[in-house]
């Protein structure tokens, strides 16, 4: 059994994030980077269910810049066997059905029986990658999966719905899952993992490789994003003392009701 799991970097969630000067884009000079963190839960279910069948090979695996190949590593080291890493050079500002389009392609290629992705990315909250790839490939999807069981060739997964519902499907494998936080808890890379993760074998792969053309992706990126703008700035809050508590607590509701208007 192989098993393709697709990461994306994500800033730090400490980090503050700053626009350059014309807010076009994000300015990555001081942003610290980290595995997407409902990516390390679909980490942790492959190497689990490596660990329970004894003979799946679980392939950690981007789409992004050389910036990758440190966090795809992390991955080899909580368990993965194999990195691979497609260039996104030319196609850096690609948007959601592009990036679909070109993992579709590694995924024919790479012939796995179970794709697993994070269930969206903190970053900018996109929840399109992974049911687009499952569309493109014509594979089953759920997204939002809290218990994924396999069995011979079939799987059943769980996953959270609105309101609280867990729903629960039944389908047949391949398939592309999305993983949530409950899923698992994700293990930390030990320093024997970390030592070998080294030493395992690293693939550079760019669309090319898959018969895609880059140029012809990139015309036919639809969304762009113009520009960015940091939320409104929040007005200072008002302290009321010294005076009898009756008083303050009238003039609390008075703003709730005039000016919050929430009451």
């Amino acid at each position: 059994m192989k098993i393709l799991v697709f990461l994306k970097k994500t800033p730090d969630t400490e980090t503050k994030i700053q626009l350059t000067s014309n807010n076009t884009a994000i300015d990555h000079s001081d942003v610290k980077f980290i595995i997407n963190p409902y990516d390390e839960y679909a980490i942790e279910e492959a190497i689990q269910i490596k660990e329970r069948s004894g003979g799946a090979e679980v392939v950690i695996a981007s789409f992004g810049d050389e910036s990758m190949r440190e966090l795809i590593v992390k991955g080899l080291a909580m368990g993965g066997d194999r990195g691979l890493l497609i260039s996104n050079q030319g196609l850096a500002d690609a948007d959601s059905l592009t990036i679909a389009k070109v993992l579709a392609a590694a995924v024919k290629a790479e012939k796995p029986d179970l794709v697993l992705v994070g269930k969206q990315a903190i970053d900018d909250d996109n929840m399109h990658v992974g049911p687009m790839l499952a569309e493109l490939l014509g594979w089953a999807h759920v997204n939002v999966v809290n218990k994924l069981t396999l069995d011979n060739g079939t799987a059943t997964a769980e996953r959270e719905a609105e309101g609280g519902y867990i729903e629960v499907y039944k389908f047949p494998l391949p398939a592309v899952i999305g993983a949530n936080k409950s899923l698992n808890s994700p293990r930390y890379a030990a320093l024997p993992g970390i030592m070998k993760a080294k030493k395992k074998p690293f693939d550079v792969k760019n669309p090319g490789d898959f018969g895609l053309d880059a140029g012809q992706l990139q015309a036919k990126v639809k969304v762009a994003v113009k520009s960015y703008q940091y939320p409104p700035e929040k007005k200072s809050g008002q302290v009321f003392q010294g005076e009898p508590v009756e008083a303050m607590v009238a003039k609390v509701v008075k703003l709730l009701r005039e000016e919050a208007k929430v009451i």
